[in-house]
């Protein structure tokens, strides 16, 4: 059996909260701004929902309202090393990124110095960047749309490589100077797991020593809001005013959609043994993978390739079903998506694994759910607390799901919680599952 791959660092920025401040020119002044991490922690596990209105206001058309979860995250201050525009996703791609190498050990991040990394010692031909987006460059190309057909604006020079899909990976490798692997996944919902468990599999081939892995998603703009709303897949919004805590209710019997959110989630991976010679001591790594494909249907999900992506990660971890302490549900609040999640999850961990749906919190990622939700995972496994269905409760549940939902605030594990998985199932078919552990 290969060595362990373990999880040395990471950092995110999200709407619940950020791994570190800095996000704001307020925060950047030194006044109070953005959340910190500990707000991320208290936000998570106390079930806050960042979820609120946002208005589609294209030329020609009504206004629309439409339920999001936004970061509160000044892109334009962060700085590419290619010199070239970051897009907003590419720019909370570099941010992430930066606080995992921090939290790894591997850069050090002060107000005099800046942003310095430290990576001597470590060959650059085997480390490399494994990032997932679904839809990247999606902010900079309805941005540069509507500075042609409404402000007659010419185009920037360079908007093509500010919107290439793989733009955040070639910044971040551009960053860390890494010759190994540079690669972007676009699997949907599932592309920043995707990512990361490819990872996984090439550091256990013993092809890399360290890999800079994640995803990161920024769409919230115009046109792919309301390219969203029309696949009538997100909650329902009346108007500016409306509240919408309680909009996201996944698992709920009158769940009716989800609301769409942005944000990144960045991993230092690492073989043990390299991590040991940094004198690293992580407790955690990423024991287990798998994806496939439903090859079914392009939106509707099929129960039956969830349960083999499941079985599969399990057997790679080379763990039992009741090993698993905590499923970190994809569940999107949607009528199909949750029915079949929850029939997957009982035939292959049965109906008393704890479980819980984070969306109802930050929204839906896409591209980068997959990382912000293992982020969520993580915090479980360091807390031994559960996240909640932010907006369910036990008498709410859908009559037809018979699982262990976690329905309440800040609930301890039982017992020791060692085993997380956390499903990422897209549009297009493919299914993707993580597990995470404590180790010895």
């Amino acid at each position: 059996m290969s060595e362990p791959v373990l999880i040395s660092g990471y950092g995110w920025v999200s709407p619940l909260g950020s791994s570190s401040a800095g996000r704001s020119k307020e925060t950047d002044s030194g006044i109070a701004g953005a959340l910190r991490s500990q707000d991320f922690d208290t936000n998570l596990f106390n079930g806050y929902s960042a979820v609120h209105s946002r208005a589609i206001d294209l030329p020609g058309q009504p206004t629309a309202y439409v339920p999001v979860a936004s970061c509160d995250f000044d892109h334009s201050l962060i700085s590419s090393v290619s010199k070239v525009p970051l897009d907003r996703g590419a720019a909370m791609a570099l941010s992430a990124a930066k606080d995992a190498l921090v939290n790894a050990g591997l850069a050090s991040q002060t107000t005099e110095k800046g942003f310095e990394l430290g990576l001597s010692g470590i060959d650059p031909t085997r480390v490399g960047v494994f990032w997932g987006s679904g839809m990247a460059g999606a902010f900079s190309f309805d941005q540069t749309a509507e500075q042609i057909y409404q402000h007659g604006k010419r185009v920037r020079p360079t908007s093509v490589v500010t919107i290439m899909p793989n733009s955040a990976a070639a910044e971040l490798a551009l960053m860390v100077k890494a010759q190994g692997a540079c690669m972007t996944y676009a699997c949907a919902c599932a592309s920043s797991s995707v990512a990361m468990g490819e990872a996984l599999r090439a550091l256990r081939a013993g092809w890399l020593d360290l890999a800079l892995v994640g995803g990161s998603e920024a769409m919230l703009t115009p046109g792919v809001l309301a390219s969203w709303n029309a696949l009538r897949v997100l909650a329902p919004v009346k108007d500016s005013q409306s509240n919408l805590s309680q909009a996201c209710r996944p698992f709920s019997q009158d769940r009716n959609g989800f609301a769409l959110g942005e944000g990144a989630g960045a991993f230092v991976l690492e073989r043990q043994s390299q991590a040991i010679r940094r004198g690293v001591k992580s407790k955690i790594s990423l024991s287990g993978y798998a994806t496939n494909c439903d090859a079914t249907h392009m939106t509707l999900p099929d129960t039956s390739g969830q349960v083999r992506a499941m079985h599969a990660a399990l057997r790679d971890a080379n763990l039992q079903a009741s090993d698993i302490g905590y499923v970190n549900a994809h569940a999107t609040a949607t009528s199909a998506g949750d029915f079949a999640e929850v029939r997957s999850v009982s035939e292959v961990l049965g109906a008393q694994v704890p479980i819980s749906s984070t969306k109802a919190q930050f929204g839906h990622m896409l591209g980068a759910a997959g990382a912000m939700e293992m982020v969520a995972s993580i915090k479980a496994l360091e807390h031994q607390t559960l996240p909640p269905n932010a907006n369910l409760s036990l008498e709410t549940v859908d009559t037809e799901f018979k699982l262990n939902f976690v329905a309440s605030k800040g609930v301890k594990a039982h017992q020791p919680l060692r085993h997380v998985l956390s499903n990422s199932f897209a549009f297009g078919g493919t299914n993707a599952v993580l597990i995470a552990s404590n180790i010895d």
